[in-house]
């Protein structure tokens, strides 16, 4: 028996809406990460990392395979312990101290390479499931949307740049607009903070540059971090980039100083740059 996606707790719990606890960004940062270790195994996976990112900025993270980006979001995101250091949302929100679920209602979405969407149901209806998923089980499978709430979802819909896919099954979209609408279902929920991990791998060119278009539309309101290893997206999208090897940062700058930096060019960048 196939189980009903509206059930599968593991679609349906990191949508969950903020909380609106207040983010105190008055030193303009929203996230500090400081003398971050965490080890597997003997193996570094991040070795006394340090990462400073300013709110509404978009940063972009590139470093090899095993350099340190996804055990970084995973720290971020409570779904790794760290050995040592610090993560702070905001002045005063240790992340530390939050599972998983708990950082997703703090306003930090994250969005892995592959599409999760609900193949089976409409884009909208994809929208839908996401906003109301806060509310648990029983309460999102009998609760109506309001108007504010559909306006909500029209308004991301036009952001997401598929009002014209609303009623199609999200299974009959390109890939591109699978992971377009999965963007929109963390957008629903409103977070402050989005964590985007290679969002353009396996997409058409025009797909790729619409993509740029929608990451660089987020950043002010919101705080993206983009973790890419396409080296043209990145140069067409990044203010500031920081560069990671063996789990600390490498280099951080613009992308005209990361690629005439000597170090980057022989660890990561080599003929690229």
């Amino acid at each position: 028996m196939t189980t009903s996606p509206i059930l599968d707790r593991d679609h349906v719990w990191p949508f969950l809406a903020p909380s609106h606890v207040p983010v105190d960004v008055s030193h303009q940062v929203i996230l500090y990460v400081e003398s971050l270790s965490v080890s597997f195994d003997g193996f570094k996976a991040l070795n006394d990392l340090n990462l400073y990112v300013n709110d509404g900025e978009l940063r972009c993270l590139i470093g090899a395979n095993g350099a340190g980006k996804t055990t970084l979001m995973d720290v971020i995101t409570g779904k790794t312990a760290c050995d040592s250091g610090r993560a702070f949302f905001g002045q005063t929100i240790d992340l530390l101290k939050h599972s998983e679920a708990e950082v997703a209602q703090l306003g930090i979405g994250r969005k892995f390479q592959k599409p999760t969407v609900f193949e089976a149901q409409t884009v909208f209806d994809n929208l839908e499931l996401a906003m109301k998923s806060r509310k648990g089980l029983w309460p999102t499978l009998m609760a109506r949307l309001s108007s504010s709430d559909i306006d909500r979802i029209d308004s991301v819909l036009t952001t997401i740049g598929l009002s014209g896919q609303r009623l199609m099954l999200a299974g009959s979209l390109s890939h591109g607009q699978k992971q377009w609408l999965e963007i929109g279902m963390l957008l629903v929920a409103d977070p402050r903070l989005l964590l985007i991990d290679e969002p353009v791998a396996g997409m058409t060119a025009e797909e790729t540059d619409r993509t740029a278009e929608l990451l660089t539309s987020l950043a002010g309101e919101r705080t993206v971090i983009v973790v890419e290893h396409d080296m043209a997206f990145v140069r067409s999208i990044a203010r500031t980039v920081t560069v990671l090897h063996q789990g600390s940062v490498l280099a951080e700058g613009t992308m005209d100083q990361i690629q005439n930096h000597p170090d980057v060019i022989e660890v990561y960048l080599g003929e690229e740059a």
